[in-house]
């Protein structure tokens, strides 16, 4: 049975959440600090890239969904590299601690390297190189209200270096999760980014990338499959496209320590049509291996015709 003051805990948590999609709309200028929306879980890339309802012991999850911190092992080290378009490397770092029976702190790190790049002056005259990176630094509490219900939030400190230019910002993730094992349906509600900058590369600031998003995915038990779909960007929704909020992912187990994962992203393929061609863009692709001790993600996926992206998760529980 849930106490008195969870019970209050959870209805702050959920009139919070709600209102963060108002709040949302209120934004102005254009949007920043993208480098967000690039997955750092490799099982969630491979899922079509932002699938926030998976139930696994993976701690890079917190990077989608605070509340799924809640099924990761007790002092776990997760680490990611990633790959992404031309020289651009990420790497992030997370690390999850249990707090009592229900309580769990995760800690996580993010830097999207661009590499050196050449400065030119208003006459496209080369006059030197110059160093890009984003950085996010993060940590989050989650707790587990009954059997069933999770939730999560997290602070993000966000740092953006562009040679001589910076910017920094503050932003919040709320996340909620509803599992049922015994019927294998999972339900998630998160909140992504809401915050603001503190100081702008420029004199305009700009708004943060917020996401609201709803995901769903459903064991089976008479197969070893999950089917996932996640509905995104809730709070600026395309009447005449919704397949582009949708992203849809399944999952295959062939034993009990191994995962075998495909993604469609329909946003992600319209927006990188050439000539009437996708080129595969949009589709993901995954698998892993979990040990005692040990959990390693592999994934990838296409992104344009001339760009993809290769993202390795290595965990480690203490």
């Amino acid at each position: 049975m849930l106490h008195a003051p969870n019970k209050v805990l959870k209805t702050c948590f959920v009139t919070v959440l709600m209102a963060c999609g108002l709040l949302a709309n209120a934004q102005e200028g254009s949007t920043g600090y993208q480098f967000l929306e690039i997955p750092t879980s490799a099982h969630a890339a491979a899922l079509g890239g932002n699938n926030i309802s998976i139930i696994e012991d993976d701690a890079s999850l917190l990077f989608t969904n605070p509340a799924l911190t809640v099924n990761t092992s007790n002092k776990t080290l997760n680490l990611n590299y990633a790959s992404y378009i031309s020289s651009t490397n990420k790497l992030s770092a997370s690390f999850v601690k249990h707090m009592g029976e229900r309580g769990t702190w995760a800690f996580g790190a993010q830097l999207l390297n661009y590499g050196d790049l050449i400065e030119t002056d208003a006459n496209f005259n080369t006059i030197g190189e110059f160093s890009a990176k984003d950085i996010d630094i993060q940590a989050g509490y989650a707790y587990l209200f009954t059997d069933y219900l999770s939730g999560g939030v997290q602070g993000k400190v966000l740092l953006s270096n562009y040679g001589e230019f910076k910017s920094t910002a503050i932003a919040v993730d709320l996340g909620l999760n509803y599992y049922t094992p015994e019927l294998g349906w999972s339900f998630s509600l998160v909140a992504q980014n809401l915050g603001g900058q503190v100081d702008a590369l420029y004199e305009t600031h700009e708004k943060m990338p917020f996401n609201l998003a709803f995901g769903v995915s459903k064991d089976f038990e008479n197969a070893p499959i999950r089917l996932s779909v996640t509905f995104d960007k809730l709070t600026d929704w395309d009447v005449k496209k919704p397949i582009h909020h949708l992203t849809f992912g399944a999952d295959i187990f062939p034993s009990s320590t191994t995962w075998v994962a495909i993604g469609i992203n329909p946003r992600r393929s319209k927006e990188m049509k050439i000539q009437d061609s996708s080129h595969w863009a949009g589709v993901s692709l995954g698998a892993g291996l979990s040990l005692k001790k040990i959990k390693i993600g592999l994934a990838y996926g296409k992104y344009h015709v001339a760009a993809s992206s290769l993202l390795i998760n290595a965990s480690y529980a203490f």
